[in-house]
């Protein structure tokens, strides 16, 4: 059993590993491929339609985690199935919302970010990605549940290798053919694990739909709140790329973007613990194993803060070779935003968890306030500084709101401890009964 599971982690790691890389030479491909203004462009067109889909999602991936766990550790599987039943629904509507979202925007596109001609075609492309992307959280949540973490790695490096293969073969025609590679890859990446999530589905829950009753009030709050921390967390990276675009030119965007890269390269570091650790410490909260989260939290603060105290200087001084190799038309102006992004990226590694143990203790409102203090702090400042500094600017804007989020959540992670560990009040004592006393005795 416990080779079964070293085994399932080491495919869920190297499933996600290899995904982040394969990610990371698309995006080369396509800094390659097309021009300084064209993949500017692109990176302003994702960003744009990501912010739309955010706004359009209902993040019932977390609440189908949450509930998914607790009716299959009590067999309650008619509950089971309305969850999901119900998240696939909930998924499809945020997609099509999101895709109008898109749309609406289209025909005030090239007054609204400078230096966009040629962005009207490939924007309202890009508006099929929140529809066709959306049921893969419901069936990426499915897997998590029934264990199959694994599975799910594997599809999102099957993912990631379609999209490569469709933003290569796209960003060689042009700007409108790299939006339609990776819209096409994105449908067949859907299909694939949609199909393997159905038939983990159909094994072993033939039962028939059951109303939440009692539970129904506790999901809905789950979501909403699951949604409202979900469109504020990914703002800080795909905020920034219109945000920047209105202050500075596209050229800044261009360089930012390509700053990116420590950031997408270190998120890849926690994933495989994300869809782990979700799963397992969710199952552990519901049998009342508390001091173990605990322990594997300080554990993983730990070890994630030493391996980036040799990994993050080393980083900062390699910056200028690598970012010259790998994107040599975006060198001159992305060497500081990508030394500032590296800071970003390290406190992101460190304070990972704050993704996956709300979850698990069923306190998704936490991220909300902690997430809407970072939008706070980072979109002012990024506009400030980036009008000021471009892409350095908003580096450095990504890196003050990441701090302060990473000391918000030190704060309440201590408070919490104290909270879940602190001993039950002490009953208070009945009065003594002579005569009760009496009777027992006989």
């Amino acid at each position: 059993m416990r080779s079964t599971a070293m085994w399932r982690r080491s495919v869920t790691a190297a499933g996600v590993y290899v995904s982040a890389v394969v990610g990371f030479i698309g995006t080369v491909i396509a800094s390659r491929e097309l021009s300084e203004h064209g993949f500017a462009l692109l990176a302003t067109i994702i960003g744009t339609a990501s912010v739309f889909q955010l706004i359009g999602d209902v993040t019932v991936d977390d609440a189908l985690i949450k509930f998914g766990t607790r009716y299959q550790t009590r067999e309650r599987w008619g509950r089971y199935r309305r969850i999901f039943e119900v998240g696939l629904l909930l998924k499809l509507a945020g997609g099509l919302v999101g895709a109008l979202g898109i749309l609406v925007v289209v025909p005030f596109a090239t007054s609204i970010f400078n230096d966009s001609a040629g962005i009207t075609l490939p924007l309202a492309l890009a508006a099929l990605l929140p529809l066709v992307q959306s049921p893969e959280g419901v069936a990426a949540s499915m897997l998590i549940v029934r264990g199959l973490y694994h599975v799910r790695a594997l599809f999102l490096l099957i993912s990631m290798a379609l999209r490569l293969s469709g933003l290569a073969a796209g960003a060689a025609i042009g700007l409108t053919g790299a939006v339609v590679g990776v819209v096409l890859a994105q449908v067949v990446a859907t299909a694939a694990i949609c199909v393997a999530a159905l038939l983990a589905y159909r094994r072993g829950t033939r039962h028939e739909s059951e109303a939440l009753a009692e539970d129904r009030r506790e999901f809905r709050s789950f979501v909403v709140q699951s949604s409202v921390g979900s469109l504020i967390s990914p703002l800080r990276g795909t905020l920034a790329y219109p945000l920047l675009n209105i202050v500075a030119s596209s050229f800044q965007v261009g360089y930012f973007r390509a700053a990116q890269a420590p950031q997408t390269a270190f998120s890849s570091l926690s994933a495989p613990l994300r869809m782990i650790l979700i799963a397992d410490q969710t199952r552990e909260f519901e049998r009342g194993n508390i001091r173990a989260i605990y322990r594997l939290l300080w554990r993983y603060t730990v070890g994630t803060t030493l391996a980036m105290l040799v990994i993050v200087p080393v980083g900062w001084w390699l910056t200028p070779d690598l970012v010259r190799w790998i994107f040599p038309k975006q060198y001159p102006g992305a060497v500081d935003p990508t030394r500032l992004i590296l800071i970003s990226a390290m406190l992101s590694v460190i304070w990972a968890w704050t993704k996956w143990f709300p979850v698990a203790i069923g306190r998704p409102g936490l991220r909300i306030w902690t997430q809407s203090v970072e939008i706070v702090v980072l979109v002012p400042t990024l506009l400030v500084l980036g009008a000021a500094y471009g892409a350095t600017g908003a580096a450095g804007a990504v890196v003050i709101a990441a701090g302060v989020v990473a000391a918000l959540w030190t704060v309440i992670v201590f408070r919490l401890r104290r909270e879940h560990l602190a001993p039950p009040p002490a009953a208070e004592a009945e009065p003594f009964d002579l005569q009760a006393e009496a009777v027992e005795w006989r």
